[in-house]
């Protein structure tokens, strides 16, 4: 099926300026209330306040956003930004992806920006400095169309956890593929100890950001087999050619999908509150 973009000339790659100076750049945090495994996860509490608002503070200490805008489906989500003072705009639930509920707002909003970060809504610990780093890659690789982040997995179950998306990168840093199985296979592990392992391996953490023409062509675009295949949206974009560059970071901060990261998670955040 194609998306809800309404008919008009798709952007081609073109399009993309061989020299780009950032004058601006914003963050969509999409926020779903179904969720097969967490029903009403934007809501869930995370020592005292909401999972949503964790997330949109966080954002809101990047030194180089603009603003941060959650798109929701659902009029919860919105009362509950709105009543923390924040600001949310509805969306239609039909929207297959995240990165499709972004594109929407920049198409409903008319933003303007050169940059649209797609901050996942289940990212609560995530280091505002990171944001920072991915807006910078922008500037520092001109025309470049998208970017997202990487951090090291050290331990074998994490790397064979299907809840921790993993990726391969070329000798550049773009990304080759995403998976939730681990990638690159290993052939001789039963043969071998895990610390002799010859690849390393990495974590794809949930921020996107796009250049504004790469988020308008990924709203155009049909889902392709392999976002079917493994419900990684970002692979949408792989299958189109689109080069994301990865940014490297030491935070691989845990992510919301299961109960038990609902527990991880608060117990990170009442350790923080007990060296504050």
């Amino acid at each position: 099926m194609r998306s809800w973009i309404s008919p008009r000339r798709i952007p081609s790659i073109s399009d993309e300026t061989s020299e780009v100076v950032i004058l601006k750049a914003i963050c969509v945090i999409p926020a779903r209330f179904a969720s097969v495994r967490l029903p009403g996860k934007p809501l869930i509490d995370i020592c005292g306040k909401p999972l949503i608002q964790r997330v949109y503070e966080q954002a809101a200490r990047a030194r180089k956003l603009d603003g941060v805008i959650v798109a929701t489906d659902d009029p919860r989500i919105k009362e509950t930004v709105d009543g923390f003072g924040g600001r949310a705009v509805m969306s239609p639930p039909s929207l297959p992806t995240g990165s499709d509920r972004v594109a929407r707002v920049l198409e409903d909003l008319g933003l303007d920006h050169d940059v649209i970060m797609n901050l996942q809504g289940d990212e609560p610990l995530i280091d505002p400095g990171d944001l920072d780093r991915l807006i910078e890659s922008f500037e520092e690789a001109p025309g470049i169309q998208m970017a997202s982040l990487m951090a090291p997995l050290h331990e074998r179950e994490d790397v064979e956890n299907p809840n921790m998306v993993k990726v391969v990168i070329d000798q550049d840093g773009f990304a080759l593929y995403f998976s939730r199985q681990p990638i690159p296979y290993w052939r001789r592990k039963q043969d071998a100890d895990w610390a002799q392992r010859p690849a390393n391996y990495w974590l794809h953490l949930g921020a996107y950001a796009f250049s504004r023409q790469t988020l308008q062509r990924y709203a155009c675009w049909t889902r392709g087999t392999l976002e079917l295949s493994e419900s990684l949206e970002q692979l949408r974009a792989v299958e189109h050619g689109v080069r994301i560059k990865m940014v490297t970071t030491s935070h691989p901060w845990p992510g919301v999908n299961t109960p038990e990261d609902v527990e991880r998670v608060r117990a990170a955040y009442q350790a923080k509150e007990k060296k504050a």
